[in-house]
């Protein structure tokens, strides 16, 4: 079986990011047009651009922070107006800060957590879903993380954060799903990606000896299982939490 998205539009947040690299390129490698989110980034995002562009699809830069509503409404319309409505929604972004201790971590943190997590699912979901509604159908996965289950000593603010956008994904799940909209979150493990390549460090070492399949994956496993969720192969999966870390964390009934 190929996965073909030809003919379907992915927005995919933090695209210019290095997970958010790949997602776009595996998307626009199986026939997807891609906008590519950017906060900062622009020099980045349309490099990326026009690398997608070169692959035979549309792609669109868009810039929004994720966190404020009329940025993210903003997005909607730039879009809309780029490409069309988005057929799948890919929330990728998240702020990142210093890991610390709950005790020491600045409650800024926190906040910073909630806003880039849990609304910022909220605020893609109000001003993308409801063109899926209309359309009758459609994809909205988000990049969760195997820290909400970990639990581990400084995750505190992190953990928080994705295990609030756990809850949220998984009323959505439920509140859509009669439109025939798919739900599902991407959990990755401690993964190998451009910006942050294999080495021969103790605390890599340690990571994948806990690893069953001894080994840390890569940013191209997660995408993979992004596009299959973005695809008709997955037509009858929704309000699910994919772990892709090796049996690292397996999420239990």
């Amino acid at each position: 079986m190929n996965i073909d998205l030809t003919g379907r539009l992915a927005l995919v947040t933090g695209g210019s990011g290095q997970l958010g690299r790949v997602m776009c390129r595996t998307l626009a490698a199986c026939g997807a047009d891609v906008a590519v989110h950017y906060h900062r980034n622009a020099a980045q995002a349309a490099a990326l651009v026009a690398e997608l562009r070169a692959l035979g699809v549309r792609a669109h830069a868009v810039q929004a922070d994720v966190t404020d509503e009329a940025s993210v409404l903003a997005m909607q319309r730039d879009v809309h107006a780029a490409l069309g409505d988005p057929d799948i929604i890919v929330n990728n972004a998240v702020i990142q800060y210093t890991w610390t201790t709950v005790l020491e971590q600045p409650l800024a943190d926190f906040d910073s957590q909630y806003r880039s997590t849990v609304l910022h699912g909220v605020l893609m979901a109000r001003a993308f879903v409801p063109a899926m509604i209309t359309r009758g159908g459609g994809r909205v996965i988000t990049i969760n993380t195997e820290c909400a289950m970990q639990t581990a000593p400084t995750q505190g603010a992190y953990a928080a954060g994705k295990r609030g956008l756990d809850g949220i994904m998984r009323v959505l799940a439920r509140e859509i799903g009669p439109h025939s909209i798919t739900v599902n979150q991407v959990a990755p493990g401690w993964m190998i990606s451009e910006d942050h390549p294999a080495d021969d460090s103790d605390a890599q070492a340690a990571y994948a000896r806990g690893v069953p399949l001894r080994r840390r994956g890569t940013d191209q496993d997660v995408a993979n299982l992004v596009t299959f969720l973005a695809s008709d192969l997955a037509a009858f999966i929704s309000g699910q939490f994919i772990s892709v870390s090796g049996g690292n964390v397996m999420p239990t009934i």
